[in-house]
């Protein structure tokens, strides 16, 4: 029998007949013994591999979050249900825009000079600036070597992947050069220059873009005010709007952080913010010596010397007070929002850095408006931890409180008090006093030398006032002088709607 079985397991192999008799018993023996055994392993398997998935289940109810809770169960709808689904499912997925396809032109970079207000108006006008001139805008550079010495690079203040991919239907923007053109940068050898302040768009189209055509990146040192305000195509003025007001935001940390303040703010009702702009810095780069003592003057004389580019270094202080030109003291603005009939129990959020003069100058406002708070006296030091020796980002969350308040009141008209207004305005024309200072000093000289009674003061400040409350209305256009004309992001008119009554100044 085991020779048959040999010859045939041979014969198969070759794959030709048998040539020898075979016994049919043993081989229908072997295929079902083989059928059996397969089928035991197979079952064997099966039962292991369910005892495993039972076992790690039991496991992942007693152990819950430390191993296994988020597994999700075969057996459990109940454990199901307790898997936290990614965030995707609770917030909408964002849609980009889609991408503008466009021969590009070059490159251009740009270093912003000045403050945050004025570097984010900038930051707006370049943007526009590279999407008429077809080229790419690298990441604009801030400015680290003004007065406040604030080491903040973009992404430390704006929501850098924001700002490139909610553009990207206008203008390409990169972080940084392509490798080639960085390097060559880096050795120095970049084409840069200031742009000629407050030109028109044509300016840009016939002369920087001839540049960058030529050199393929050009360096664009300063950004203040290079951008006219009027008589640009409106497809320019709206989009300097739309960066303003929607493509260049905040990081997440200090949005979240500003809208922590107006939480604290308003658990105790309305609040102002006053912009009160009496910081060193401001008084020295003014000359506006109002209320200093004569240690005071020489000192901010001396710094007004040691900043080359503030130009003007004799300044006649009452003059220019007298003009206008000056912030209001803390203690003229004491008297102003008395005399506008502002609410002495309302809470007064003072924007702004460290007062000059500090408690001594404050005394009055404090007197007569004791709710006056500031963020480092709403917030506890660790949150304000990582914003301290970073003014930009200090000035940030002052930004963001400005524009939520029931008043806004700045005591000068500098960047700050231009965006927010003209912020304001975007959302809705919220209430901005814009003081009309060469009134009021004239009328406050009257009144602390007796020469006007405290009725006659008050209502000659109110009627002063009464249209002076962020209401609709067209920029003033002051041709061949834009320094002295209405700011384009204090009142985009082009942005807003305005009743088709109103009409320019």
């Amino acid at each position: 029998m085991g020779v048959v079985k040999v010859v045939s397991e041979k014969s198969s192999v070759k794959g030709s007949p048998p040539s020898m008799p075979v016994s049919t018993g043993a081989v229908a023996t072997m295929p079902s013994r083989s059928k059996m055994k397969l089928w035991m392993v197979r079952a064997t398997t099966s039962i292991l591999l369910w005892t495993c998935i039972v076992q790690l289940t039991t496991l992942g109810e007693v152990w819950g979050p430390r191993v296994l809770k988020g597994w999700p169960s075969c057996f459990s709808q109940e454990s199901t249900l307790d898997i936290k689904l990614p965030s995707a499912v609770s917030v909408p997925t964002r849609v980009l825009p889609p991408k503008r396809v466009y021969k590009n032109n070059g490159y251009l970079m740009v270093s912003c000079n000045g403050g945050l207000n004025q570097m984010r108006s900038a930051i707006c006008d370049m943007v526009a600036i590279a999407r008429y001139l077809n080229v790419t805008l690298i990441v604009p550079q801030l400015d680290k070597t003004s007065f406040w010495a604030d080491p903040s690079e973009f992404q430390d203040i704006f929501d850098v992947d924001h700002f490139i991919t909610s553009l990207r239907d206008e203008v390409r923007i990169l972080k940084e050069l392509p490798p080639r053109l960085k390097k060559r940068v880096d050795l120095g050898r970049v084409y840069s220059m200031a742009p000629v302040s407050w030109s028109d768009i044509s300016y840009y189209l016939n002369q920087i873009l001839p540049l960058i055509q030529k050199f393929k990146v050009v360096h664009l040192n300063r950004t203040d005010a290079r951008l006219a305000n009027n008589d640009q195509p409106l497809e320019i003025q709206r989009l300097r709007c739309r960066v303003n007001y929607s493509d260049l935001r905040f990081t997440a940390q200090i949005e979240e952080l500003g809208r922590k303040v107006v939480r604290l703010l308003r658990q105790n009702g309305p609040f102002l913010v006053l912009h009160l702009r009496y910081e060193m810095d401001m008084l020295a780069f003014s000359g506006c010596t109002q209320g200093c003592n004569s240690e005071e003057v020489e000192e901010l004389t001396r710094m007004r010397y040691a900043y080359p580019w503030w130009k003007e270094k004799i300044i006649n202080s009452d003059l220019k007070r007298k003009d206008g030109l000056c912030p209001l003291t803390p203690e003229e603005t004491a008297l102003t929002l008395k005399a506008l009939g502002i609410d002495p129990s309302i809470q007064i959020y003072i924007a702004a850095g460290e007062i000059y003069g500090g408690d001594r100058r404050t005394a009055a406002l404090v007197s007569a408006y004791p709710k006056l708070v500031r963020k480092e006296t709403l917030l506890n030091p660790s949150d304000l931890r990582y914003f301290q020796n970073h003014s930009s980002q200090m000035a940030a969350l002052d930004y963001l409180v400005s524009l939520e308040s029931d008043i806004f009141v700045p005591t000068y008209d500098g960047n700050m008090a231009k965006v927010v207004e003209g912020h304001r305005r975007y959302l809705g024309f919220r209430k901005t006093t814009l003081l009309e200072r060469r009134l009021l000093v004239d009328l406050i000289d009257k009144y602390t030398s007796g020469h006007l009674s405290w009725d006659k003061f008050s209502s000659a400040v109110k009627e002063a006032h009464a249209d002076r409350m962020g209401n609709p209305g067209k920029r003033v256009v002051i041709p061949d002088r834009p320094k002295e004309e209405d700011y384009f992001y204090a009142n985009p008119h082009e942005c807003l709607q305005l009743d088709e009554t109103i009409s320019s100044v």
